[in-house]
């Protein structure tokens, strides 16, 4: 039987080539099969070492250690309500109805000693405003002199700089007071790049980032911050700053227009939405853009026209609105309609009642036409 495969195999290959193929490829008799043998159990000392290993691996990333996991829940002193953004939410409005459970929190169950209320994350115990205060001070230390206040902007200010963070229309948000921390561990100031409707109120951005880190802000240009952490500032007695592990949904607000606008007739709400929409644009808005100037624009149109027209292509709809409430409590103004990414104001009656406090926070109403 061997003699015919072997026959056959030579007749399936060319000739010179079949010999030496079949001789390399050929399997002598004696060679050493071992047999079966069993694997040998790990040692326990080897599992061990693969453990402590991966410890130091998770120190040196700065993640928790399997024994910092038991001190859940999580207890900060930070004295004021916990929300997902701070500079663009006003709680004073309540919320008609919530798009999921506020008993879901997004920090994670078990996670935090404070109970979700579904917009925030209140204090569960009475703050000493004057204690606070007075910590601040000493972490602040002495006032910058103009030479350091100079150095410090020179080095922090340019584009290129490493210890930058990004403000987008979230506003100042929870998870960017850990950002903040983070950055000053190893850099005295941190430069904040303010984009979108919260360049709106500069000075609303200003005072929860002062109020939230503790720093304080040495220099303001236009939509750039410099936050000072301060002299006496120690990156291990940092305050404790729980992360939200998603962001929560927003919650559902009344409608920010209706169909009659107040002090006007339905046929004189009508007249004044069709002349706002063939009126000639005040001012087109960008997608994240520097909306610095147009407080004060939309004051001047005012003084001179009754209805003032905002193209606001390619912002968005969210943002049309979020900028429409906030015009509404810093003109102040009434804006009647959100049509097509188009903000129509109307600059409201002579003995029209005007926002009380119009440097407030600004509520995100996520209200549909």
């Amino acid at each position: 039987m061997r003699n015919q495969l072997f026959s056959l195999s030579l007749r399936r290959l060319p000739l010179p080539l079949s010999l030496p193929r079949f001789l390399s490829y050929s399997i002598p008799d004696d060679v050493y099969d071992p047999p079966f043998c069993p694997p040998q159990k790990p040692n326990k000392n080897d599992n061990n070492k693969k453990t402590k290993k991966k410890k130091k691996k998770n120190n040196e990333n700065g993640t928790m250690n399997l024994n910092e996991e038991t001190s859940f829940p999580l207890k900060s002193e930070l004295p004021f309500d916990f929300k997902y953004s701070y500079s663009e939410i006003n709680h004073s409005v309540k919320p008609i109805s919530f798009r999921e459970s506020p008993k879901f929190s997004p920090f994670g169950p078990g996670r935090l000693d404070r109970k979700w209320t579904g917009t925030s994350a209140p204090v569960q115990k009475e703050v000493d405003r004057i204690r606070i205060e007075e910590e601040r001070k000493r972490v602040i230390g002495d006032p910058l002199s103009e030479e350091e206040v100079a150095e410090l902007v020179e080095r922090y200010r340019h584009s290129d700089c490493a210890r930058q963070i990004n403000l987008g229309k979230g506003g100042v948000t929870h998870n960017m007071l850990d950002d903040i921390h983070n950055h000053w561990k190893k850099a005295e100031a941190v430069r904040i790049k303010c984009l979108g409707v919260p360049t709106l109120d500069m000075d609303n951005v200003c005072f929860h980032l002062e109020d939230k880190s503790g720093g304080k802000i040495i220099h303001h240009n236009i939509n750039i911050l410099l936050l000072y952490r301060g002299r006496n500032y120690d990156p291990k007695n940092r305050p404790v700053i729980p992360l939200m592990l998603w962001k929560p949904y927003p919650a559902i607000y009344p409608r920010l227009v209706k169909n009659v606008i107040e002090g006007l007739t339905y046929e004189e709400t009508k007249e004044m939405r069709n002349r706002g929409l063939n009126s000639h644009p005040l001012m087109k808005l960008t997608r994240n853009g520097v909306y610095v100037n147009v407080v004060e624009r939309v004051r001047e149109a005012f003084k001179t026209e009754e209805v003032v027209r905002l193209d606001c292509t390619h912002v968005g709809t969210s943002d049309c609105k979020r900028i429409g409430v906030k015009l509404r409590d810093l003109v102040p103004c009434v804006p009647i309609l959100f049509k097509d990414e188009q903000i129509i104001l109307w600059r409201g009656n002579a003995n029209q009642e005007q926002p009380s406090n119009p440097e407030c926070s600004i509520e995100v109403k996520e209200s549909t036409m």
